[in-house]
């Protein structure tokens, strides 16, 4: 039997209809659907799991309907068992969930008649060093952010690649972005948009106190080892903007590629650039 499961993001606009029209259309088509507990309003008959527990239901694809937050929370639960996402938009931007509201039938057919491409996402996984033993580790589609809870506060951060010395920045925070994750806070703290087929990450200075320092372009199988040397308040580790971690004076935090990637369905015949040029308004006056 194909299997289908649905999350979503409470609260957004048009949810009720738009949940009802998913799982209607699976369950014609053929699917056993499953949902999660945000979508089960809207299914009664639709069987519950948890978020955590969906990748051992086994799904063919999962539909996210939301934001980009909401598929990059589900993108963390089921990476790992290589289950395709198609991410439907009812948030404001939405690089990752492409799907317009218009266009839902007609995405569930192409992927169900297999008219579509997979859009392999990277992702990076970090690990904190403190005293010699790892006491955390996380895997990130986005971006892993090193900041402080305080406003306007700076840190002192080592950055080193592959063991070689970089510099020193101090800044209000440091990003390490995967390809992805360029559009994301590093683009905003001025970093370069990398297309997502490009071997890279960018580490990219929040508020430098440096003119000179400037976003940096590493290979993704580079070791980045990030060194809290001097912070005034409370400093975080944070996971794709939704998970944290406390981090002490002296922590390291090292960043590389994950053996996991992400699946997303990309339907031809939209492209990664057209998607640049709807969602930054590039071109228009």
């Amino acid at each position: 039997m194909k299997r289908a499961s649905i999350i979503a993001k409470h609260g957004k606009p048009d949810l009720g209809k738009v949940a009802r029209e998913v799982t209607d259309w699976l369950r014609t088509h053929g699917y056993s659907v499953t949902v999660d507990s945000v979508v089960k309003e809207f299914c009664t008959e639709c069987e519950l799991v948890k978020r955590e527990d969906l990748a051992a239901r086994h799904p063919n694809f999962v539909v996210v309907l939301g934001g980009d937050g909401t598929l990059l929370a589900a993108a963390r639960n089921v990476a790992e068992a290589g289950i395709p996402i198609l991410g439907v938009n009812l948030g404001s931007l939405g690089f990752l969930t492409e799907i317009k509201q218009g266009e839902i039938a007609q995405a569930l057919a192409d992927v169900d008649a297999g008219r579509y491409e997979l859009s392999l996402r990277s992702m990076i996984h970090c690990q904190v060093q403190r005293k010699g033993t790892c006491v955390a580790s996380y895997d990130a589609l986005n971006d892993i952010v090193m900041n402080q809870r305080a406003v306007a506060r700076i840190t002192e951060f080592e950055v080193r690649v592959n063991g070689t010395f970089v510099s020193n920045y101090m800044a209000d925070g440091l990003i390490v972005a995967t390809p992805t994750g360029s559009t994301a806070y590093s683009l905003a703290a001025g970093g370069p948009i990398l297309a997502p087929d490009v071997p890279g990450f960018v580490i990219t200075p929040v508020a430098t106190h440096a003119l000179t320092n400037r976003p940096l372009v590493v290979q993704d199988t580079a070791l980045i080892e990030i060194r809290i040397i001097v912070t005034r308040e409370q400093a975080y580790l944070t996971i794709d903007g939704q998970q944290g971690f406390p981090l002490e004076e002296g922590d390291i935090v090292q960043c590389r590629k994950s053996e996991f990637n992400v699946k997303l369905f990309r339907l031809p015949p939209r492209t990664f650039f057209e998607v640049l040029r709807n969602k930054l308004k590039w071109g228009e006056r």
